[in-house]
């Protein structure tokens, strides 16, 4: 409300009040109406909520509310003022008014006297409604993320609508064919005009303190953009923004868009689309489960033969058919190694049997035992200190008289040197030496019974 700035007190405003010395009423009626008249010409901005208009009357009395808050104010203006107007003064109207306030000292009443009257036009309230959309959008108010969801299956749906309107008729009429166990908690309100934004609010308060309420559905018909103002008050948009309660804005028809569709959870072209949104269908909703039921069960009886063929095969399989098969084929692999260890350990058995017997051969043939079958004997002499028998490969290793053993193949002479003849020209020692030392490491043959 725009106003002249206050003119300064009265000189007498401040003189002594005491219970000693108190102003009369008419005292205290003139003080108050020289301050109020004092105020000067406004110009004051309002809904018209109530209009006490006659012909034969020369005052007329208008009640103009604060858009915002439960705040009023008396309007005393001529009867010829309101008939001048282009459009009749109606509840509901928002209009901005040009008087100067006046205290009436004989009955102690405040009211504005006002000369002139202007409606606020359609394409203005669009601009200020725009102007509230994008300061409350900067603020975050309709951010999509502070949405809540609708639940499934709501036990209780709350709703707000006209009293006996078409738009309560709907919203129960199509939600009791879709689910008829779905129950409501209805409240009545004004749905235009002062009254519907605190009806609205106090409304939906006190669904939202109702534990049993799921979801608030804000229903109301179609209408003109001034009857639907109330929807885009401040107020009612800052209360829906605080709800815990999920709330669905279903106002007007599919071109309607008042503020409330920004801020609701969710927005529904009409109260019938909202009825649809909100209670679910029990008919296709059964056809729902009966289709998920058939292709579960389609979907498990496919993984059964599935698995029922993935076992088939399993049980074909050779180690499925004879568990034992592994075992037995480890078994053979075994035996075979084993048969190929022997085959191949006889094998090299019997190559070096034969080595040996060849070896054996060998060392028969170059044996002391062979040469003496040549008609060869090997003469040995008998050392006097009782140490064995040495070969003779020498006339050194001989003295006269030195006693000699002679191996023949059949048995051994036992001799005596009676003399040392050492051969003409010599013999090579080296040859001789190596020869000895071999015949003296063969095995000394046994001798015969009877040999001296």
């Amino acid at each position: 409300m725009a106003s002249q700035p206050a003119s300064q007190p009265p000189p007498n405003s401040h003189q002594a009040n005491t219970a000693d010395s108190p102003w009369a009423v008419h005292e205290l009626n003139s003080k108050v109406k020289q301050w109020i008249e004092r105020l000067g010409h406004v110009w004051v901005e309002g809904q018209v909520t109530q209009v006490n208009m006659k012909s034969t009357w020369k005052l007329s009395y208008v009640t103009l509310r604060d858009v915002d808050q439960e705040m009023s104010i008396q309007i005393t203006t001529s009867t010829a003022t309101l008939r001048d107007l282009p459009t009749p003064l109606r509840n509901g109207d928002r209009v901005v008014m040009y008087g100067k306030p006046a205290f009436y000292a004989g009955r102690g009443t405040f009211s504005l006297w006002v000369t002139r009257i202007r409606p606020v036009g359609v394409g203005e309230l669009l601009a200020r409604i725009e102007q509230l959309k994008q300061a409350l959008a900067a603020e975050g108010v309709f951010d999509p993320r502070l949405k809540s969801a609708l639940p499934f299956l709501p036990h209780r749906v709350g709703l707000v609508t006209g009293r006996g309107s078409a738009a309560e008729r709907d919203v129960l009429s199509v939600a009791q064919d879709r689910w008829p166990q779905v129950q409501f908690e209805v409240i009545n309100t004004a749905v235009q005009g002062p009254n519907t934004v605190p009806e609205v609010v106090r409304a939906l308060q006190t669904l939202e303190d109702d534990p049993r309420v799921d979801v608030i559905i804000v229903a109301r018909g179609g209408g003109s953009v001034e009857d639907l103002l109330p929807f885009s008050e401040e107020a009612l948009i800052r209360q829906v923004s605080r709800m815990r309660t999920p709330v669905v804005s279903a106002i007007g028809h599919e071109p309607d868009s008042p503020l409330l569709d920004n801020v609701a959870d969710l927005r529904a072209a009409t109260p019938t689309d909202a009825a649809k949104r909100v209670v679910p269908d029990v008919v296709a909703e059964r056809q729902l489960i009966g289709e998920l039921r058939q292709r579960s069960s389609a979907a498990l009886r496919g993984w059964v033969a599935s698995e029922k063929r993935n076992l088939q095969q399993l049980y074909s399989r050779p180690a499925m058919a004879d568990p034992m098969l592994p075992v037995t084929r480890q078994q053979e692999l075994i035996g075979e190694a084993l048969r190929r260890k022997d085959r191949a350990l006889g094998v090299t058995v019997r190559d070096m049997r034969n080595q040996i017997s060849s070896l054996k051969a060998q060392v028969n043939a170059l044996g002391p035992s062979q040469t003496l079958a040549r008609g060869y004997s090997i003469v040995q002499v008998v050392p006097r200190d009782g140490s064995g028998p040495q070969v003779v490969t020498t006339v050194d290793d001989v003295q006269p008289g030195s006693q000699l053993r002679i191996r023949v193949p059949d048995g051994s002479v036992t001799a005596a040197a009676m003399a040392v003849q050492a051969a003409p020209g010599g013999v090579d020692k080296k040859t001789d030496s190596s020869n000895s030392r071999e015949n003296a490491d063969q095995p000394e043959a046994p001798e015969s019974e009877g040999q001296q």
